[in-house]
């Protein structure tokens, strides 16, 4: 009779060992993919509050902005004067 309990204190052992064990990887795993969840939000959080890339610069427009003025100038809206005046000032 003392063989066998020790048989069933032993089988009882074992198998709470293993259940304790497999609560233990379950919460390992939930803690890592929390961790995870958490890493990924805090890096898109910082991606959306990075400052936009810098505009490209305004000269190189500045051959379509002549182009303009003398579209304007061949319609007559813009006299001789006006068309160098605004060319000068766009060149620098």
């Amino acid at each position: 009779m003392a063989a066998r309990t020790a048989v069933v204190a032993g089988t009882a052992t074992a198998v709470s060992g293993n259940v304790a064990r497999r609560q233990q990887n379950r919460a390992n795993e939930q803690n890592e993919a929390q961790a995870y969840e958490q890493q990924q939000a805090y890096e898109q959080q910082q991606a959306a509050m990075a400052p936009p890339p810098a505009a490209a610069p305004a000269a190189t427009d500045t051959v379509g902005q002549i182009q303009r003025l003398a579209e304007l100038k061949a319609q007559g809206l813009l006299s001789e004067e006006e068309f160098t005046a605004a060319k000068a000032k766009l060149l620098g």
